[in-house]
């Protein structure tokens, strides 16, 4: 898929899945241009065996299968069997194993893959060095971790403004899911601490990298966030109409910042390549 390609709203998010909405408008909004930035770091690898961890609905599963030989087999995990499932469903252009999964207790023996992939998972987990130490566990001596998570959310403009909205309409008990949890793992020293004490070397640098995410409209990007992430799980504890009031808020603040067609904003992450120790 194109990063490029504005995301269209094609669904009754009443109806679907969260996870069909995040693969449906999420993943293109957000999560595209960096699988496809993965892809290219990870150009130089010919053959072994490479491990997804919070793979998600498969976004970056399916760059890697498309962009790696077939030499290199690949496999996928994720905590959560929605995810797995929709992933699964979706395919890829070439045989992957998917596993459902914890990143702190892989199923797998020691120094079982050349290389480990987590983009965007890390900042769910609830112990971070212990999550990298099992990714260098199955990982062999020399084996590196391909790690991204998101910038603190001022620099990602889409999650500010819908987080800005919820915080607006919902005065009392704002449901605060965007800022305690995606962008919430920014600080590039702890980031580095964590995986060194997981065992990995410190890796030379943090890099921060900044994609556009384009939407066709605002309804499309608040349906996004509002119906393709936790945060929906929030909105719908409070009440029936709750998930329709903040999608509407969310896309009203959102045209009023960015316009009521063809949506740009900025989306901010930290990139490291970190070697097993």
């Amino acid at each position: 898929m194109d990063a490029d390609r504005p995301v269209v709203l094609a669904l009754d998010v009443e109806r679907a899945s969260v996870f069909d909405v995040y693969d449906e408008l999420l993943v293109p909004l957000c999560f595209q241009g960096y699988a496809d930035d993965l892809a290219t770091r990870l150009a130089d690898v010919r053959d072994g065996e490479l491990l997804v961890v919070a793979c998600g609905t498969g976004v970056d599963t399916r760059v890697l299968a498309d962009a790696l030989p077939s030499s290199v087999t690949i496999t996928a995990t994720d905590l959560v069997p929605g995810m797995v499932a929709r992933a699964q469903q979706r395919g890829a252009s070439r045989s992957v194993t998917w596993d459902v999964a914890d990143a702190l207790h892989l199923p797998y023996d020691d120094a079982s893959f050349d290389v480990v992939v987590c983009q965007f998972g890390a900042q769910f987990f609830s112990a971070k060095a212990d999550a990298f130490a099992e990714a260098a566990r199955v990982l062999r001596p020399g084996g590196r971790v391909e790690l991204a998570v998101w910038d603190q959310i001022s620099l990602n403009d889409f999650g500010a403004t819908v987080a800005s909205a919820m915080r607006a309409l919902f005065p009392d008990d704002p449901p605060a899911f965007l800022e305690r949890m995606p962008y919430s793992y920014h600080d590039p020293d702890v980031i580095v601490a964590d995986l060194v004490a997981g065992g990995f070397v410190a890796p030379t640098t943090i890099q921060r990298v900044g994609h556009r995410a384009r939407a066709a409209s605002p309804e499309a990007v608040a349906t996004a966030f509002c119906g393709g992430t936790p945060l929906r799980d929030q909105l719908q504890a409070g009440g029936p109409d709750r998930l329709g009031r903040a999608i509407d808020w969310a896309a009203r603040a959102l045209a009023d910042r960015f316009g009521h067609a063809d949506l740009s904003g900025r989306t901010a992450a930290l990139v490291a390549t970190a070697v097993k120790g």
